[in-house]
């Protein structure tokens, strides 16, 4: 099974096909066929269930200005990428790889290491 990631690092999962009338309004340009027609009379409950990392997203989302990202930063990082200038520290993304490794493990680094 092969994964797409989408333009903002997320993989892009299956749309699901949308059942009521509304889904020609969403975008799609295509009027409303009979099944829709009929499905959307038809009375049935829709359900969504959302994934612990969506939960997360929409959260961040409604955190508004309290948002755990420095946006300045972003930008900064963002401009050096496109001016080519962004150097890598390969060392600090090993530490921290294995500080994650080690948090997720619930263990402790060896001294004198990540």
């Amino acid at each position: 099974m092969n994964t797409t990631i989408s333009n903002n690092g997320l993989p892009k999962l299956p749309q699901a096909n949308v059942s009521q009338g509304s889904s020609a309004q969403a975008g799609s340009g295509a009027p409303a066929g009979p099944a829709d027609a009929s499905a959307s009379t038809a009375g049935g409950a829709d359900k969504v269930n959302l994934t612990d990392s969506a939960r997360a997203l929409a959260e961040a989302a409604r955190s508004g200005d309290a948002s755990p990202i420095d946006t300045a930063k972003v930008e900064r990082i963002r401009q050096s990428l496109a001016s080519g200038t962004y150097q890598v520290n390969p060392e600090r993304i090993a530490d921290g790889m294995l500080s994650m490794e080690h948090q997720m493990a619930g263990t402790k680094p060896a001294a004198g290491g990540a």
